[in-house]
């Protein structure tokens, strides 16, 4: 029993797997050792049999109770440096990651909404922040404080992410937030299907509407059966393939410019508000919550975050973690960063972005917000 433990932990490797190179052993075994100390303790983690199967484990040594995180607590001493609690009116709504030490952060761009804007550090002074750039296509915003003595997160040079991997979720306490496995291959997070409520004239070789649904944005821009999509955002359109696979660049709430082609009439322009598929065109059964079976299923052990999905590429791993907290790094047992939490996108599934995407992405909001400051010099002359 222990020993197919021992043959089968992970902690004595390095985030990819590999035997952990000398300058990392130390932390390596001190993590090793706490986490075999605490299952040797804890036998009916892993006896299945008939004797046991009353025990009842205790809390503490839960996924994520006190013993655990206490383990990994190594992992997060030098990280924590590096992270901010990013705080709207006072109140904790995301984590930051600190990417240069000029003040330069990125968090969670939906999660910032109007109000004042503040860092807390590790250290626990609180500091003013004003938002700088953002990146809407994988939910990014670059925050701009001034502080002294500011550490820049530390990437994992491999850029290594493998299923079964343990990872690490730091806030700026002295404890992790949370620990969690690599679930499933780097992909591409699709966001959920959003239309603009026409049907397709099966009959015809262009984009040609047969009909338009009452309510959602096509009736409300004026569309008719019989009018023909010429283009979408200036991508001309040929046929109804093109109209599908083109709107599936686009998520609920973004609004499309729509060139449209009706019948004895010039060519014209309109807006097109996208909707979810899912809201317009089925109801399903809610609870008194308000949310479907599934929907509570999905929720279980808290609250997921508003915008979860539609993302140029993601980690996923099964952390437990609460909209607020992320933001952050993702930590492998070296403490160094393999992506920022990005979304809790299910019970037992939450989002990162590469360390590698995440990277491409704050060089082009570096140049996002130096353009604006030099638009803004330019105005002050």
């Amino acid at each position: 029993m222990q020993s197919h433990y021992l043959r089968n932990t992970p902690f004595l490797f390095s985030s990819g797997g590999h035997p952990a190179a000398a300058g990392n052993l130390g932390k390596h075994w001190l993590i090793s050792a706490a986490l075999l100390a605490f299952s040797l303790l804890s036998p009916q983690i892993f006896a299945q049999s008939s004797s046991n199967r009353g025990a009842t484990l205790p809390e503490h040594r839960f996924k994520s109770g006190e013993s655990t995180m206490r383990a990994f607590r190594p992992t997060v001493e030098e990280a924590r440096q590096s992270i901010v609690e990013i705080q709207l009116d006072g109140k904790a709504v995301a984590f930051g990651t600190i990417v240069e030490a000029n003040g330069l952060i990125i968090t969670k761009a939906s999660e910032l909404k109007e109000g004042k804007l503040t860092c807390k550090l590790a250290n626990n002074v609180v500091v003013d922040a004003e938002l700088a750039a953002s990146d809407d296509a994988n939910d990014v915003a670059l925050v701009k404080i001034t502080a002294a003595d500011l550490k820049p997160i530390q990437w994992d040079p491999a850029n290594d992410a493998t299923v079964g991997q343990w990872v690490v979720t730091s806030g700026i306490k002295v404890m992790p937030e949370a620990v969690g496995i690599v679930s499933v291959p780097q992909r591409k997070i699709l966001h959920k299907r959003a239309i603009i409520g026409v049907i397709h004239d099966t009959n015809a070789a262009t984009a040609k509407i047969a009909s338009v649904t009452p309510g959602l944005g096509a009736a409300k821009a004026g569309l008719k059966a019989g009018d023909v999509i010429v283009s979408i955002n200036e991508t001309t359109i040929k046929n109804w393939e093109e109209l599908a696979k083109t709107l599936r660049q686009y998520r609920e709430g973004q609004t499309v410019k729509l060139r449209v082609q009706r019948e004895d009439q010039d060519e014209f322009e309109v807006s097109v508000q996208m909707v979810d598929e899912r809201n317009a065109l089925s109801t399903p059964r809610r609870g008194r919550s308000g949310f479907s079976r599934q929907e509570m299923m999905n929720r279980m052990g808290g609250e997921l975050s508003k915008r979860a999905e539609g993302f140029a590429s993601a980690i996923q791993h099964d952390t437990v973690l609460q909209p607020w907290q992320c933001g952050g790094p993702l930590l492998n047992l070296e403490g160094k960063a393999i992506g920022i939490n990005i979304a809790r996108a299910g019970r037992i599934a939450s989002y990162a972005l590469p360390a590698e995407l995440v990277q491409q992405i704050v060089e082009n909001l570096k140049a996002q917000f130096q353009t604006t400051v030099n638009a803004e010099a330019k105005q002050g002359n």
